[in-house]
Formats: C-alpha cells, structure tokens, sequence
C-alpha cells in the first residue's frame, strides 16, 4: 500500500520539486537558513528543516524566537534580515533544529502610537496566528505562568494523521438532526463511566450512545485553544473560569487540554480519531467558532498576537484608538478587512482539510457583516467568500443572526443560499407558545411550518432554520419546566448575568419538588417540547442532556461554572430513561416520514405540503383564547403511497376537542403519539372518527392508514 503524504507535504508539493534541492543561503545566530515560501503561512515542517512565515503591514523587524519545551528563554533568536521580507511578508527557512520538543515565537518592532491603534513592542512574545498548536495550556485549570511560560508561545506540528478511505457524510440539510455539546461537560461527571473524562477520547467512548440516540450531526462547543484562565476568580468557594471558552486564543489550534494525553508535535491527532470515527458512524461534526472577538480584550488587556502584530487591522478601532465592542467581551475583530477576511477563510479551509470538519456555526455572526467602521454591510465581503469558496463548498454554515451590539439578522442574514440561520425566533415563540402564553398561536403555528413568514420558500426553501429550544445559552429543557427565574448566584454577579426572558414556566413550584403533580407536568411539558421541535419543518437542534432531563440547577448562564453545574449527570439517564427511549423514538419517526422534512408529490387529496390548522380543520383564525396549533404535513411517501400527519399541540389547561381534516380515500387517522398517556408512544392504534378529545397541556400526532381488508 502506498504511503499517504501529511497535509504539509502535500502543500509543499504543491509548490512544485523546487524543495527538493532547497540549500542554505545564509548562516544567522549559529543556523543555516534562507528565504522561506511566502505563500505558506505558520509553521511548516519542510525536508530537512522547517518554514516559518509570518506578515504585518507596520512592522519594521522581526524575529524568530526558538524555545526547547517549557524553557522560560529562547535558545534562539534569529532576526529575519531585509531581504528575506517581500512585501509585508516575512518568511524563513530554518535547517537542521529538532522538532522534537521544539517551540517557537516572535517579537517585534514598530510604531507605537496607541491613538493610532498601533502598539509595536519589541519586547512583547507573540503568538503566531497561524499557529497550528499552542504551548503552555495543556493542563487545564493551570495558569500558564505557574508552569514558568513567558507568553503563549507555538509548537510545529506535523501532521501525517492517516484517514484511511474514511468519507464525510455529506448529510443533506433535510436529514440533520443537531446535537450541541461541551466536550469537558459531556463526559466530565465520574457518572459517565469513561476512560479520560472531558476529553475527546471520552466522546469516542460515547458514540455508540450518539448512534443509538440517532442524532446526525455534533455541535462541538469551542475547541479552538483558549486559556480557561481567562478573567479566573473566587467566588463562595468555588473556583470559578472561562469554562464554555468563547475567549480564542488562537484560531489554527486545538484545545490541548481536551486531550487525553500529551500529542507533543502532533497535536489534532486525538480530535482527528474522533471526527473519522463520528463519521464513519453516519455523524457529522459541526465547530462552534468565534471570530467576533478574542482573548486579548480591549485596551486594559494583554498583548500576545494580533495586538502586538497589527492592532490596528485585526480590530475595530473607534478614531482615538479605543476598541469597538460589538461582541460584549471588550474587542471586535475586523473581520471585512481583506487581511482578516483572508485569515478566516485559511482558518476554515484549514480545519475542512486537516480535520474533516463538515460544519460551523458562528458565534455572533452578525459581526461578520460589519464594516470596518461596525455599520452593516449589505453584502459582506467575508459572508460572500465564505459561502462561494470552492474548499468550503459542501461545509454547512451555521449564523447566529445577531451580535451584542443590537443587530438582529435573524431572518434577514445575507445567506446566497448557503447560510442557514439559529432562528431564536422558534425558540421564544414555542417557548411561549408551549407555557400556555396566549395570543402565541399564529406564531408558534408558523414556527412549527418552518418560519415560512421569516425564511420565504421560494428564496430560501425550507432549511434555513436551525430550530431549537434549549441551547448551551440559557436553560436545560428540564429547568425551563422547573423554574420561573434565573439562578445565577454561584456565578458571583448578585445574580445579574444571564437572560431574564426565559419564557419558562415552573409548573406551580419554583425549584425541584416532591410533589408527583407537579413533577407529572413538567415531563409531559418537556415531552411536549421535543415532539414540537421533532415535527417541525426545519433543522433540529438540541442541547446534550436534554433527552435524560439534565440540570443546571436553574443556571442559565454557566459559562464558568466547571462543576456539576454544567457537567451532564448520566445517573439520570437511567432515572430517565423512559425520556431517552421517547426522544429515540421521536427521532425515528422523523426520520421514517419525508413530509415532516421536505415537500414531497401531492398527496391524493391535494392538500398543501404543510397547512395550519385550529380546532377545526384549515380554520386559522386564532383568538388567543385556545392555545391550540395544528400542523399538516401530506405528501406522498417513496412508494408513491399517500402520507400524512398530523401534529397536535393543545397548550390549554382544559381538554378540547379537535376535527382533523378529511383523510384519503380508504384511509384512517390513527394516534401515533399522545403525551398525557405515561408511555406517550401508542403501540395499539387507535382510530380517530373524525374528531377527537385532547386533553389538558397535551400533544398529539395522527398518521393516516390505509384500512385492511
């Protein structure tokens, strides 16, 4: 069998043989060098040496700093002479150093001219952007001074991580069935049974469950490298960090500190076996990105990458040389200038190539349509790249249509029918809807219908909304049944972080109860829940957990909570189980009828695809008064056999009585799903006359079958 080549050989080998005959030119600080490759940025391992590429506008010098692993100095410092810098690029080709255990970084000099938004210190260790793996945050919960670094500093990588024929699902958008998780929180809990809590060996451990729950695609919370040590504090005994990490240090990079074990030089390899094995099982792995901002903060923070680089490229910058901040975390990236813009589109060109990676969704991505000056664009240079750029093609792009700044794109995100939105829209009006808030019918009706009054059909189709109720931001599915209002004390903020418009309903007792009643309803509630987003037109999306009924203790905010908080407690999913097989089965059955998730030939009766419906059939002239929502889908199944069914959601205290409409010739509307019954999945079908009595609270869904002779 053939030897497959590293994505770095390949890469040199696109730059044709010139590297086989590469020679030194120069001898600097006791090392053969000479020019670099230019077009290649970071760090690359070459034959016999390795590439160091690096750029800035303002820069009048800079150097190269060698580093042996944890070394708090530099046992190297090679300055890049004039004529190794073409343009604004600065590149280097170092001979004969050892990879194993080697570090590098830069420093270097220029103006400094705050109000001008230049900081240039030749004294300041740089980061390098293109930094393919980031030292001195392999320990998690460890500062990176108490392990006596001098600033983040970069590791080279060589990747000969073999993927075999492994191929990417390629899952169409109507298939995909979302599944957001932390990957520390997941397995973090001794609950969860694995070897290696909270890393991404213990996800592998846990993908037969993911198959068995049957879930199509993963939401990874952020994995790029981040310093969970951000803004660390004390509060009530708790050690308190920057645990969900949407604070990036650097955006080429893994988390070391998800991994098992130390991948010294080969960092990503551990990552890499679980997205092959994720998709070998039929699953597709989604990032969570966050180029709205990073972690060097506004003026009061530090300078370790970009600041020291080109402050005044990579950031927003107000006239007097202040940060704007659109993102609510003290600096916005500048991400339409052609700089930033060509830095992000490597970044995900990076990890589609190196680490298959079939999706991202953009944390705050209205930002990214900002000019550089934090108006909106109207067609923004980067969205527009992004979603035409040849490598990121197949790629989901996930928005989340709105930033801290108050814009709010959600249905009017530029999309070119690539990008697909999280619609918070579905989840405050369902959310309303389902607490039994009244004059919510309409909405909720058009939520269910796949926002059709948001995301027209014929310009967007019916797969730009990526439905969800819970998501890591705001309350489990447990909680929104169990608490009225936040509680966010452990967080240290006299409980003041956090949203307050929760649109949750405690069912009469604030907090976890004794009381069979009350607890009765709240299941029925959170199965009422997933029925809704299961049968709704759309991507499906839900937090990790949801479906064994974690909590976070009426948390809505547990971005620094690295504790039983935000770690999922796997006891309840043996306590809950019978919510676990409800919410298997929901995804089943969405998955066994095509109506539910596209339109299909006309079924026999004519009826459109997707229809709305009161208490009687096609009547949508809702009062307010009935909290009831009918949803349609007809269609015809791929046998050609008519298919229909018919979600039901009386979100009323009393029973009422609801008409479906006229099934096909020769056929029966029968209860498929009834969530006041204790088992909810109807195994003996009964048969529906025309009308039938919902009870209070309650959701039903009705299927047609063709009666037997």
């Amino acid at each position: 069998m053939l030897g497959r080549k590293s994505v770095q050989e390949e890469k040199m080998s696109g730059m044709g043989n010139q590297h086989i005959n590469l020679v030194p030119m120069d001898m600097i600080s006791g090392y053969e060098v000479r020019p670099g490759f230019y077009e290649i940025n970071g760090a690359t391992v070459i034959p016999g040496g390795i590439n160091f590429t690096i750029h800035s506008n303002q820069a009048t010098s800079c150097e190269l700093l060698l580093f042996k692993r944890k070394a708090t100095e530099p046992f190297a410092v090679i300055p890049f002479p004039e004529n190794y810098k073409i343009g604004n690029c600065y590149s280097m080709i170092v001979f004969g150093i050892e990879l194993d255990g080697l570090e590098y970084a830069y420093r270097m000099d220029g103006p400094y001219d705050p109000k001008k938004g230049l900081l240039f210190n030749k004294e300041n260790i740089l980061l390098d952007p293109y930094a393919k793996a980031v030292a001195g945050l392999r320990e998690w919960g460890v500062e990176a001074k108490e392990v006596d670094y001098a600033g983040y500093r970069a590791r080279v990588v060589k990747d000969d991580f073999d993927w075999g024929d492994c191929k990417q699902p390629l899952t169409p958008m109507e298939d995909i069935i979302i599944y957001e998780m932390h990957v520390r929180g997941f397995t973090k809990d001794s609950s969860s049974g694995v070897d290696f809590p909270g890393t991404f060996d213990a996800i592998r451990q846990k993908i037969p469950y993911l198959k068995e729950l049957g879930i199509t695609a993963v939401e990874l919370m952020p994995i790029f490298e981040f310093d969970e040590m951000h803004d660390h504090r004390e509060h009530d005994g708790r050690h308190l960090i920057d645990y969900w990490g949407y604070n990036t240090v650097n955006y080429f990079s893994p988390n070391t500190a998800y991994c098992s074990k130390p991948e010294y030089n080969k960092e990503g390899n551990e990552l890499k076996r679980l997205v092959k094995l994720l998709n070998e099982n039929g699953m597709e792995v989604y990032l969570d990105v966050v180029f709205n901002h990073t972690a060097e903060g506004n003026e009061h923070g530090p300078i370790f990458s970009f600041k020291g680089i080109d402050n005044n490229i990579y950031y927003m910058l107000t006239p007097d040389g202040y940060y704007y901040n659109f993102s609510g975390c003290g600096n916005t990236l500048n991400c339409n200038n052609p700089i930033v813009r060509q830095m992000i589109i490597d970044c995900l060109r990076h990890w589609v190539i190196a680490y298959r990676i079939d999706g991202f969704r953009f944390d705050l991505a209205s930002i990214l349509g900002r000019n550089e000056d934090g108006s909106p664009m109207s067609q923004p240079p980067l969205l527009e790249s992004l979603a035409f750029d040849p490598i990121l093609g197949k790629v989901k792009l996930i928005a989340e249509a709105w930033d801290a700044g108050g814009m709010y794109q959600v249905g009017s995100f530029p999309s070119w029918n690539r990008w697909v939105e999280w619609n918070g829209r579905y989840r405050d009006d369902v959310r309303a809807f389902l607490k039994g808030d009244g004059n919510m019918e309409q909405a909720a009706a058009n939520r269910i219908s796949g926002s059709p009054d948001i995301y027209s059909p014929e310009t967007r189709g019916h797969f730009a909304s990526v439905n969800f109720i819970t998501c890591h931001d705001g309350f489990t599915l447990h909680d929104l049944y169990t608490y009225n209002y936040k509680h966010n004390e452990a967080n240290g903020w006299n409980n003041t972080d956090g949203a307050n418009d929760n649109y949750s309903w405690n069912c009469g007792v604030e907090g976890e109860t004794d009381d069979e009643e009350v607890n009765t309803l709240r299941r029925r509630l959170v199965k009422n829940a997933f029925v809704t987003l299961m049968l709704s037109r759309g991507v499906p999306m839900f937090l990790a957990g949801d479906e064994f009924g974690n909590t976070q203790f009426g948390n809505n905010n547990g971005y620094c909570q690295d504790n039983e908080i935000s770690w999922l407690d796997w006891t309840l999913l043996e306590k809950n189980h019978d919510l676990f097989t409800f919410v298997q089965y929901l995804i089943w059955y969405r998955k066994q009828h095509r109506v539910i998730r596209i339109d299909t030939e006309r079924c026999s009766m004519g009826y459109p695809c997707i229809s709305q419906h009161g208490l009687n059939p096609f009547w949508t002239n809702y009062n307010g008064h009935h909290r009831f929502v009918g949803v349609m889908y007809a269609g015809k199944d791929k046998a050609d056999h008519d298919e229909l069914v018919y979600l039901a959601v009386n979100a009323y205290w009393e029973c009422q009585t609801v008409t479906l409409p006229q099934p096909p010739e020769g056929s029966k509307w029968y209860v498929m799903i009834d969530t006041f019954r204790e088992d909810s999945v109807v195994q003996d079908r009964v048969e529906v006359n025309g009308s039938i009595m919902i009870n209070p609270r309650s959701v039903m869904v009705f299927e047609t079958f063709k009666l037997l002779d």
